[in-house]
């Protein structure tokens, strides 16, 4: 997803910005109690009493915060997920685990062709959650986005509001099984076969290989579950005793909220992130694409085009039957041999 503002376009900034995160951000009680944006004075007021006294200046702006606390949130259900999965058989056939280097895919139209979340919105409008007016405005949205390359602050508003009054007072479980049904029916047929093998390449070498989205954290896992990838870090609502709250923990999770999940994560798992690669499609994600020693640009949007050209990143595109297998190839030796990789963007949303 895109961000709003000024600033939207200070990749630089974003990138600097995401490595500067205040260790007390991680703490529980701090990530649900500043988790409403409806409570934004209590944000401000928060943000206040951090600020430096010898400067007299923010650390963070609120937003910025936000994105801080999503992309801690984020991380801190990735691991507690991870924990949760019962231990693997140990194959001897398999490359011995490279614990300190792993890859970071971004979702829609990076590793899934289109939105992931209007195939979610779909899968609900089929079941009656949503109207199929929704599911329009949803692609409306997500259109404007693909050509523009930025995103309507209203646009954005609504979106979150909409989704949040979906599952707000809805058990987590519910969420989960939908993910698990609407996956087979809108997703499983439109994963992107060149990006997949890439991630496949990570996994052989023993790497871990995570997706980082704004989609819903539940249905992130599930895709991530079902391709056999360690985990995803995703957007993240608020719960209390396995029910919704109809509040996000931070924001949605995109641009700097992303670079902060992942650089979070990696504290956490004891990455080294000049070992590890980032995909992603969008100009968004740049910040993210900068933390990372290896940044690969795959169906690549015209802006991120040109900043991978200017910062010598590879670019992929698997968007044709002959580009795939074109760069396929090359790309399969290449990961195999360094963990690095590739692909690139974009197909606007189809209806069937």
């Amino acid at each position: 997803m895109g961000e709003t503002g000024p600033a939207a376009d200070d990749w630089e900034h974003h990138a600097a910005a995401a490595g500067d995160i205040d260790d007390d951000f991680s703490e529980d009680a701090e990530l649900h109690g500043l988790g409403d944006d409806d409570e934004s004075g209590r944000v401000t007021a928060w943000v206040s009493e951090r600020a430096s006294a010898a400067t007299g200046r923010f650390r963070q702006t609120a937003h910025e915060l936000r994105q801080s606390l999503a992309g801690e949130a984020s991380a801190k259900a990735a691991v507690d997920s991870l924990r949760a999965q019962p231990p693997e058989d140990t194959d001897p056939t398999q490359a011995p685990r490279d614990l300190t280097a792993a890859a970071f895919f971004d979702v829609d139209n990076t590793l899934v062709q289109g939105a992931s979340i209007v195939h979610f919105a779909r899968g609900l409008a089929s079941r009656k959650y949503f109207s199929y007016g929704d599911v329009l405005d949803f692609a409306w949205t997500q259109a404007k986005f693909r050509i523009t390359g930025k995103e309507n602050a209203n646009d954005v508003a609504e979106g979150r509001e909409k989704a949040l009054s979906f599952i707000a007072g809805r058990p987590t479980s519910e969420l989960v099984e939908l993910g698990e049904e609407i996956y087979d029916e809108y997703i499983a047929d439109k994963i992107w076969p060149g990006t997949r093998a890439l991630a496949q390449r990570h996994l052989d070498a023993g790497q871990q290989v995570w997706l980082v989205t704004a989609t819903p954290v539940e249905l992130a896992q599930t895709i991530a579950r079902r391709l056999g990838l360690t985990g995803a870090l995703g957007t993240v609502a608020e719960s209390v005793d396995g029910v919704f709250t109809g509040r996000l923990v931070g924001d949605i999770l995109h641009g700097p909220g992303k670079a902060h999940a992942v650089r979070a994560l990696a504290i956490r798992e004891g990455l080294n992130l000049k070992r590890c690669t980032a995909y992603s499609d969008s100009h968004n994600d740049v910040p993210m694409l900068s933390l990372v020693g290896t940044a690969v640009a795959i169906n690549a949007d015209a802006d991120l085009k040109e900043v991978a050209k200017v910062r010598g990143w590879e670019m992929y595109d698997f968007r044709t039957a002959r580009k795939a297998a074109k760069y396929g190839a090359g790309t399969a030796l290449l990961v195999g041999a360094a963990g690095a990789g590739a692909a690139a963007a974009t197909k606007l949303i189809r209806n069937r």
